[in-house]
């Protein structure tokens, strides 16, 4: 009745949790797309914002220069008095004489007064070009060096433009020529980018924890689901192997029962032997069962010893003899290593050479034959058994060392087990620090290579 509820219980946790994880995968991936989605607009409006902020901090730095060098009150040297033939008044000599910025200043004093006028409006260290001209670009100028380069690049740059206008009420009011003066800060995007480095690594490396975090999440889950499916199994094999033997034990109770039975002392034996060897089977599944729990807290024990390993090998073909006999079967073994001592716990590794051998029988078809050959590679010994099964596809070959998988083969109970042997197997070759490795081709039959070190 217990196996009975937990089978029920286990398919509805698994239809439960086939229609809830698409949705859980949905939302999550939605929740990060969407985050991802107004990360990028966030990042967007910031460097639109920082784009504004330097050119408004270009354009003041570009008005306070203009203002500077219009507030200067230095004048270019004026012919003497003696020269007031052809300018009677100071005022036809000065609009002759029109002081220009061009003519009032050097290039280098140009240059320091935009530099302190940049570093005022928060563009310290920020590089740039700048020319002084009157009327147009192409007329008398100063400019520096790379003016023009950037000039023309009007993709990546800008050129902000003011106009030299004298101060109300200076000396130089309505009486200086028409200058401009041009300020171009060059890569300007590169500014921008190094002033939001910060902002787009923190938003790559928080997307990229969300990001690790969904698939750990998805993965989990996919880990979960298909435990799931595999303990459902297990409990569906298990409440199968233990419901035979318990129905067969039913049975020859019942039989014992009856008084012909019982005035049969032959028949009572035969049936008291039933109940015995059905008795030891279910001991033995559930010696299984408690085995692979002390397997995953890591509890075995092994009793080491050097030992030779075609004795142990041998004692599990004797285990094994009888089923194939029974399917007619041919079991070649080549014994050919000429060293054959290893440390080893008798019991396990007899168990896993048996198990292999097992699941050959288990596995096979018409005509079985299974070849176990031994031989030598190094300090190794090498242990080879192969078999003409039904063989298995490369998804089941991948899995077949796992905790309670169990390769289908139509009925899901034609073949005898839990899914714990080929796990408890390469658990054992590790134990004694060997390794195990297979090959398979469906409908062809597998083969198993185990290697285990060889005793000093």
């Amino acid at each position: 009745m217990c196996f009975t509820f937990a089978v029920a219980i286990l398919p509805g946790l698994s239809a439960v949790m086939k229609r809830i994880f698409p949705i859980i995968t949905i939302l999550i991936l939605l929740s990060l797309l969407g985050l991802i989605f107004f990360q990028f607009l966030w990042l967007k409006s910031a460097k639109e914002v920082k784009e504004q902020q330097l050119i408004d901090n270009i354009n003041r730095a570009t008005n306070e220069a203009a203002e500077k060098l219009m507030q200067d009150k230095r004048f270019p040297t004026m012919p003497g008095k003696n020269s007031n033939i052809l300018f009677p008044n100071d005022k036809l000599q000065r609009e002759f004489y029109r002081p220009s910025v061009l003519q009032r200043y050097s290039k280098e004093e140009i240059a320091d007064i935009i530099r302190q006028s940049l570093d005022r409006n928060n563009l310290k260290d920020a590089p740039f070009e700048f020319a002084v001209t009157q009327n147009s670009i192409t007329g008398d100028e100063i400019q520096t060096e790379n003016f023009f380069k950037y000039y023309i690049d009007t993709v990546n740059n800008t050129h902000h433009i003011i106009p030299l206008i004298a101060p109300s009420g200076s000396n130089l009011e309505n009486l200086a020529r028409e200058e401009f003066l041009v300020i171009i800060v060059p890569h300007q995007r590169s500014i921008i980018l190094k002033e939001i480095t910060w902002f787009i690594l923190g938003a790559i490396f928080f997307t990229l924890i969300i990001t690790t975090a969904f698939f750990l999440t998805i993965r989990t889950l996919l880990r979960q689901k298909k435990l799931s499916e595999i303990k459902s199994d297990f409990i569906n094999n298990m409440t199968h192997e233990f419901k035979t033997p318990l129905a067969t034990i039913s049975l020859a109770v019942d039989a014992l029962k009856n008084e012909k039975v019982i005035a049969d002392k032959e028949k009572a034996n035969y049936f008291t032997a039933v109940i015995k060897e059905e008795n030891r089977r279910m001991n033995k599944q559930v010696e299984t069962i408690l085995q692979a729990a002390l397997l995953d807290k890591q509890e075995v024990q092994l009793n080491l010893k050097k030992l030779s390993a075609h004795t142990m090998i041998r004692s599990a073909l004797n285990n094994i003899e009888l089923p194939v006999q029974e399917k007619q079967g041919i079991l070649e073994v080549h014994l050919d290593a000429q060293h054959d001592m290893i440390m080893a716990d008798e019991v396990h590794f007899t168990n896993l050479v048996n198990n292999l051998l097992d699941n050959a029988v288990k596995y096979s078809k018409e005509s079985l034959v299974i070849k176990l050959q031994t031989s030598n590679a190094g300090d190794a010994i090498k242990i080879k058994i192969e078999d003409n099964g039904i063989g298995m596809n490369k998804e089941t070959l991948n899995r077949i060392f796992e905790k309670f998988f169990r390769a289908h083969t139509g009925n899901i109970h034609n073949v005898k087990g839990f899914g714990l042997g080929l796990s408890y197997v390469k658990t054992m070759v590790e134990a004694h620090k060997g390794s195990i490795k297979a090959e398979s081709t469906l409908g062809k039959g597998t083969i198993f290579h185990i290697s285990i070190p060889l005793a000093k």
